[in-house]
């Protein structure tokens, strides 16, 4: 599984202070290891570092990848 575009998903997240966060989000793009997309839980657009995505499903999903 891999995340798309377009695509509604929920990450646990760790920021760089080392807090971690649970938001649901819609992909907008992926570069250069940074995430760009609507972050549904604070209704404004966010960047998150991929490699500080600790899991990650699919909206409507029951397990994490």
């Amino acid at each position: 599984m891999r995340i798309r575009d377009g695509q509604m998903i929920e990450i646990v997240y760790m920021d760089k202070l080392g807090n971690l966060s649970q938001r649901k989000i819609e992909v907008v793009g992926i570069r250069d290891g940074r995430l760009r997309a609507h972050c549904l839980t604070a209704g404004a657009p966010r960047v998150f570092i991929v490699a500080n995505i600790l899991a990650w499903r699919r909206v409507g999903e029951k397990r994490y990848a």
